[in-house]
């Protein structure tokens, strides 16, 4: 999901003013051959805290941080690079799931275990379902660093008010509103059918609401014949079937959302509903100001299937960013100091909810209140903190080039070039 990995989180705007800290030059091995701990982060709207809790953290420790920043892509390529070299960092920020995975089984990431459960204190600090992320083969490689970023269901208020209809809890009731709002010549959901990633959203949700967490984890698990599990087959054919039934127009494959147009779209009332990451919130305040600041954007959870296993409570999307530390680390007990003292620090709190992070830390609601959209961040803290599996978005949790086939193969099945049992067949394949 490329407006996640560019760091575009909810209301991670409000602090742009704020992307003061800038990229340095990495020399020497890890911990920097002179005392030093070198950290790796995005550079990205959250480095404002980030840099606040570096400062208070080398007013008292030794050895003292140094955190460095880089933009998504270079950084991505950088650590693949560094990973494993003299070069690698002390700690590092990651994605969780598959992209730790990869170091992980290349042994070139400290195991936490031992020292979380050697503190539960700090370990019982974060919410369970989002730690789940960092947990490979059963144990613990990073712990959460940033906000959670779940998919969410947003409708648009005046067009809802105006058809005399409330947002869907059940999909016979989606099912209603689309043919409501194509009645009325506004396109049900916009789409930025243009990306793939977009569409895999939809995909995410359905087989989780029909299936549970189950099919999803035989296909991270690569086990013969998952793509082709009924519950998947169900869930392609509903999507098709909302295809054709026009549920996002005629022209979604020419939407892009990068440049805004799904988000545009969707804020000028064309489209009565948009399935997106919970930093559509960001991206709304950015490109349609007064469209949030009017409360004229609603959000709900997505809804229910009818005979679905999975618990109407499971959430898809992005757990958190993650913190691990590099088994090249001179110091390891320094490196995991910095992430129990610094990253879950009261100051550290209240900087990232002051810059519209949603923290993985439990009992956070009354300074969400007071942070700068409180009803929001209270409802994603509630939306996550209440779900039991928390699945991680399929192109983060699959290898590179499983992704890479899936999203080819949905823009497919989204545009009619394929049918459910071809798009199943065509990734059962991939190797």
């Amino acid at each position: 999901m490329l407006r996640v990995r560019r760091g575009a989180r909810y209301l991670a705007l409000v602090a742009a003013s704020a992307l003061a800290l800038s990229a340095c030059g990495s020399s020497g091995p890890a911990g920097g051959g002179s005392g030093e701990l070198r950290v790796w982060s995005l550079q990205d709207g959250v480095n404002r805290a980030e840099r606040q809790a570096v400062e208070a953290y080398n007013k008292t420790a030794t050895p003292k941080v140094k955190m460095e920043t880089f933009l998504n892509d270079p950084y991505k390529q950088k650590l693949q690079v560094a990973m494993g070299s003299p070069q690698a960092p002390d700690v590092f920020m990651n994605w969780g799931g598959g992209n730790l995975k990869q170091y992980v089984d290349a042994r070139q990431v400290y195991d936490l275990t031992d020292d979380l459960n050697a503190d539960p204190a700090w370990r019982d600090k974060f919410l369970p379902v989002v730690m789940k992320t960092a947990q490979i083969g059963g144990r613990y490689y990073g712990v959460p660093e940033r906000g959670m970023q779940p998919i969410v269901l947003f409708y648009n208020k005046d067009v809802f008010e105006k058809a005399g209809q409330q947002p869907p809890k059940t999909w016979d009731d989606l099912l209603r509103l689309v043919d409501v709002f194509k009645s009325r010549g506004v396109t049900p959901f916009a789409l930025a059918g243009s990306q793939a990633w977009t569409e895999l959203m939809w995909l995410e949700y359905l087989l989780d609401r029909i299936g549970g967490p189950e099919p999803f984890r035989a296909i991270v698990e690569r086990k013969p014949g998952a793509w082709k599990d009924p519950a998947v087959l169900r869930a392609l054919t509903m999507i098709r079937e909302l295809v054709d039934r026009g549920a996002f127009g005629t022209n979604y494959a020419s939407v892009d959302y990068d440049v805004g147009g799904a988000s545009t779209i969707f804020a000028q009332g064309k489209a009565a509903m948009h399935l997106m990451g919970s930093w559509e919130y960001a991206t709304q305040l950015e490109q349609n100001p007064d469209f949030v600041k009017n409360e004229r954007m609603g959000w709900v959870a997505f809804p229910t299937v009818p005979d679905g296993k999975g618990d109407p409570k499971n959430i898809v999307g992005n757990p958190s960013n993650y913190m691990s530390i590099s088994s090249n680390a001179k110091d390891k007990q320094a490196a995991v100091r910095f992430l129990k003292e610094a990253l879950t620090s009261d100051a550290y709190i209240r900087g990232m909810i002051s810059v519209g992070e949603v923290p993985a830390i439990k009992g956070v609601e009354p300074q969400l209140r007071s942070g700068p959209a409180p009803d929001y961040g209270a409802f994603i803290y509630q939306l996550v903190s209440q779900a039991p599996e928390f699945t991680q978005s399929w192109d983060q949790a699959l290898p590179p080039n499983v992704a890479e086939a899936l999203l080819t193969n949905l823009s497919k099945l989204f545009l009619k070039e394929i049918t459910p049992q071809q798009f199943a067949d065509a990734m059962d394949k991939v190797n």
